[in-house]
Protein backbone atom coordinates (compact mmCIF):
# COMPACT_ATOMS: atom_id res chain seq x y z
CA UNK A 1 0.00 0.00 0.00
CA UNK A 2 1.15 3.49 -0.71
CA UNK A 3 -0.33 6.92 -0.98
CA UNK A 4 -2.30 8.86 1.58
CA UNK A 5 -4.60 7.51 4.26
CA UNK A 6 -6.98 9.13 6.73
CA UNK A 7 -7.66 7.22 9.94
CA UNK A 8 -10.57 7.13 12.30
CA UNK A 9 -10.05 6.88 16.07
CA UNK A 10 -10.62 3.14 16.54
CA UNK A 11 -7.85 1.78 14.31
CA UNK A 12 -5.29 4.07 15.94
CA UNK A 13 -6.36 2.82 19.36
CA UNK A 14 -6.21 -0.80 18.11
CA UNK A 15 -2.66 -0.34 16.84
CA UNK A 16 -1.63 1.41 20.05
CA UNK A 17 -2.90 -1.60 22.03
CA UNK A 18 -0.31 -3.77 20.28
CA UNK A 19 2.26 -0.95 20.29
CA UNK A 20 2.47 -0.94 16.50
CA UNK A 21 1.25 2.48 15.39
CA UNK A 22 4.46 2.57 13.32
CA UNK A 23 2.87 0.15 10.82
CA UNK A 24 0.87 3.04 9.38
CA UNK A 25 4.04 5.06 8.83
CA UNK A 26 5.60 2.13 6.98
CA UNK A 27 2.58 1.36 4.79
CA UNK A 28 1.60 4.87 3.70
CA UNK A 29 3.39 7.93 2.41
CA UNK A 30 1.08 10.26 4.33
CA UNK A 31 -1.13 9.57 7.34
CA UNK A 32 -3.79 12.08 8.34
CA UNK A 33 -6.35 12.37 11.11
CA UNK A 34 -9.06 15.03 11.06
CA UNK A 35 -9.13 17.40 14.01
CA UNK A 36 -12.25 15.67 15.35
CA UNK A 37 -10.40 12.32 15.52
CA UNK A 38 -7.40 13.99 17.16
CA UNK A 39 -9.73 15.46 19.79
CA UNK A 40 -11.42 12.07 20.36
CA UNK A 41 -8.01 10.49 20.89
CA UNK A 42 -6.97 13.15 23.38
CA UNK A 43 -10.23 12.64 25.30
CA UNK A 44 -9.34 8.95 25.57
CA UNK A 45 -6.39 9.86 27.74
CA UNK A 46 -8.86 10.99 30.40
CA UNK A 47 -10.29 7.45 30.56
CA UNK A 48 -6.93 5.75 30.86
CA UNK A 49 -5.97 5.08 27.25
CA UNK A 50 -2.22 5.60 26.95
CA UNK A 51 -1.48 7.97 24.11
CA UNK A 52 2.26 8.43 24.29
CA UNK A 53 2.92 6.69 20.96
CA UNK A 54 0.23 8.79 19.26
CA UNK A 55 1.58 12.01 20.72
CA UNK A 56 5.10 11.10 19.60
CA UNK A 57 3.99 10.21 16.06
CA UNK A 58 4.92 13.52 14.44
CA UNK A 59 4.40 11.85 11.05
CA UNK A 60 0.62 11.77 11.66
CA UNK A 61 -0.72 15.01 10.25
CA UNK A 62 -3.71 16.59 11.99
CA UNK A 63 -5.87 18.25 9.37
CA UNK A 64 -8.76 20.69 9.65
CA UNK A 65 -11.79 20.37 7.41
CA UNK A 66 -12.09 23.09 4.79
CA UNK A 67 -15.87 22.76 4.45
CA UNK A 68 -18.75 22.09 6.78
CA UNK A 69 -19.66 18.44 7.26
CA UNK A 70 -22.10 17.05 4.73
CA UNK A 71 -25.52 17.09 6.48
CA UNK A 72 -26.15 13.47 5.41
CA UNK A 73 -23.00 12.23 7.13
CA UNK A 74 -23.78 14.13 10.34
CA UNK A 75 -27.13 12.41 10.71
CA UNK A 76 -25.81 8.85 10.28
CA UNK A 77 -22.28 8.76 11.70
CA UNK A 78 -20.38 10.10 14.67
CA UNK A 79 -18.26 13.22 14.26
CA UNK A 80 -14.97 11.32 13.88
CA UNK A 81 -16.22 8.98 11.15
CA UNK A 82 -17.99 11.85 9.37
CA UNK A 83 -14.82 13.95 9.50
CA UNK A 84 -12.70 11.11 8.08
CA UNK A 85 -15.04 10.83 5.08
CA UNK A 86 -15.27 14.59 4.58
CA UNK A 87 -11.48 15.05 4.78
CA UNK A 88 -10.91 12.15 2.37
CA UNK A 89 -13.17 13.86 -0.14
CA UNK A 90 -11.50 17.24 0.35
CA UNK A 91 -7.90 16.12 -0.05
CA UNK A 92 -8.64 13.14 -2.32
CA UNK A 93 -6.98 10.61 -0.03
CA UNK A 94 -6.21 7.16 -1.41
CA UNK A 95 -7.65 5.28 1.59
CA UNK A 96 -9.79 5.74 4.67
CA UNK A 97 -9.08 3.54 7.68
CA UNK A 98 -12.38 2.79 9.42
CA UNK A 99 -13.46 -0.31 11.34
CA UNK A 100 -17.09 0.49 12.16
CA UNK A 101 -19.41 -1.30 9.72
CA UNK A 102 -21.97 1.44 9.08
CA UNK A 103 -19.27 4.07 8.48
CA UNK A 104 -17.44 1.71 6.10
CA UNK A 105 -20.65 1.20 4.09
CA UNK A 106 -21.35 4.93 3.88
CA UNK A 107 -17.76 5.70 2.84
CA UNK A 108 -17.69 2.97 0.20
CA UNK A 109 -21.23 2.91 -1.16
CA UNK A 110 -22.24 6.57 -0.99
CA UNK A 111 -18.93 8.37 -1.41
CA UNK A 112 -16.94 5.81 -3.43
CA UNK A 113 -13.96 5.83 -1.08
CA UNK A 114 -11.42 3.02 -0.74
CA UNK A 115 -12.01 1.67 2.74
CA UNK A 116 -9.62 -0.49 4.72
CA UNK A 117 -9.71 -1.69 8.31
CA UNK A 118 -7.30 -2.64 11.05
CA UNK A 119 -7.36 -6.31 9.99
CA UNK A 120 -6.30 -5.37 6.43
CA UNK A 121 -3.51 -3.19 7.83
CA UNK A 122 -2.19 -6.18 9.78
CA UNK A 123 -2.45 -8.49 6.74
CA UNK A 124 -0.48 -6.00 4.63
CA UNK A 125 2.04 -5.59 7.45
CA UNK A 126 2.58 -9.36 7.53
CA UNK A 127 3.12 -9.42 3.75
CA UNK A 128 5.87 -6.85 4.27
CA UNK A 129 7.28 -8.82 7.24
CA UNK A 130 6.43 -6.12 9.79
CA UNK A 131 4.38 -8.55 11.90
CA UNK A 132 4.75 -12.30 12.34
CA UNK A 133 1.24 -13.31 13.27
CA UNK A 134 -2.00 -11.51 12.33
CA UNK A 135 -4.16 -13.75 14.51
CA UNK A 136 -2.02 -13.10 17.56
CA UNK A 137 -2.08 -9.34 16.95
CA UNK A 138 -5.87 -9.35 16.53
CA UNK A 139 -6.30 -11.42 19.70
CA UNK A 140 -4.13 -8.99 21.66
CA UNK A 141 -6.19 -6.07 20.29
CA UNK A 142 -9.38 -7.85 21.30
CA UNK A 143 -7.96 -8.67 24.75
CA UNK A 144 -7.16 -4.97 25.08
CA UNK A 145 -10.87 -4.16 24.83
CA UNK A 146 -11.23 -3.39 21.12
CA UNK A 147 -14.15 -5.28 19.60
CA UNK A 148 -13.40 -7.41 16.52
CA UNK A 149 -16.03 -9.76 15.10
CA UNK A 150 -15.15 -13.47 14.89
CA UNK A 151 -15.77 -13.41 11.12
CA UNK A 152 -13.19 -10.66 10.67
CA UNK A 153 -10.69 -12.58 12.80
CA UNK A 154 -11.25 -15.72 10.73
CA UNK A 155 -11.05 -13.89 7.39
CA UNK A 156 -7.87 -12.02 8.35
CA UNK A 157 -6.13 -15.18 9.56
CA UNK A 158 -7.12 -17.00 6.36
CA UNK A 159 -5.86 -14.11 4.21
CA UNK A 160 -2.61 -14.11 6.18
CA UNK A 161 -2.14 -17.83 5.59
CA UNK A 162 -2.59 -18.70 9.25
CA UNK A 163 -5.53 -21.10 8.82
Amino acid sequence: MNGSMISNTGPIIALMIIERLDILRNLFQKVFVPEAVHNELLLGENIGVGLSSYKQASWIQIHSLQNALDPLIKTVLDIGEASVIQLAREIKADYVLIDERKARKVARNIYGLRVIGTARILIEAKKKEMVDNVGGALKKIRDGGYWIHDDIMHFAMKEAGEL
